[in-house]
């Protein structure tokens, strides 16, 4: 009995001492499996994070489609008459030389109707540095026509003595391509906003149409964006090309 009672004695013992470093041995793996788990694991997010980022959507555009809920052909014209009119715009307002010819044409507005220059004064080149502009026969109109010129782009500078407008003519200079520049953004930031306007209302009279799916308003007004950015990226193209012509890249 007593042999069989020091046998289960040190047993016990034995086991005490064993008992820590196991569960020391234990704790230590599951440590390092638990951190191993949680570094892969944050990796693979990241990575699925950047093919998310990277992707882009193509909107196909079907003009049958979208002619279900809206007048395409008058989306189409009304983003094409903003482009004309910048093009018109850059033709007379933006010239490197301020020639006689881009004078007459200049809109002026005046009591609600729109003339050109040339039909409410007389324009006289004096010589190659100055123009004339004689409103004899109508100077009430004088103000208006110098509120269109500071307006117009043409960076000209008229100084007025009586009934007459001095206009020096500017060297086509570093200050004056960049003054030129300056103003063939700006209008052409004007043609880019008047599309996003239609965009927008068309988008609107797209939402408001009752008795057809949610898919289908939500597709056609994914394709209104789509058309309009086309037109919005033409406008952005020929002012680009507008803006290298008068910086002289």
């Amino acid at each position: 009995m007593a042999s069989r009672f020091m046998q289960r004695l040190v047993f016990s013992k034995c086991l005490r001492n064993l008992k820590p470093n196991l569960l020391q041995s234990y704790e230590g793996i599951n440590s390092l499996n638990t951190n191993t788990i949680i570094i892969r694991n944050y990796a693979k997010s990241k990575d699925r994070g950047k093919e998310k980022k990277g992707k882009t959507t193509k909107v196909d555009i079907n003009p049958t489609m979208m002619a279900e809920l809206v007048d395409v052909n008058k989306l189409k014209s009304r983003c094409q008459t903003s482009i004309e009119k910048m093009r018109e715009d850059f033709a007379k307002n933006l010239s490197l030389r301020s020639t006689t010819g881009s004078i007459e044409s200049l809109p002026i507005k005046y009591e609600g109707k729109d003339y050109e220059l040339q039909e409410l004064a007389q324009i006289i080149r004096k010589n190659p540095k100055t123009l004339v502009i004689d409103f004899s026969s109508f100077p009430q109109v004088i103000p208006d026509v110098l509120k269109a010129i500071h307006s117009s782009g043409l960076n000209l500078n008229p100084q007025q003595d009586g009934t007459r407008l001095y206009v020096p003519v500017p060297k086509v200079t570093k200050e004056h391509r960049e003054a030129l520049a300056r103003n063939a953004k700006a209008l052409y930031i004007n043609c880019r906003d008047a599309m996003k306007d239609i965009q927008n209302e068309f988008i609107k009279k797209s939402k408001k149409q009752t008795g057809v799916s949610e898919d289908l308003v939500y597709s056609i007004v994914k394709q209104i964006t789509a058309l309009c950015e086309q037109y919005q990226t033409d406008a952005k193209n020929i002012y680009e090309i507008k803006n290298k012509e008068l910086l002289g890249n």
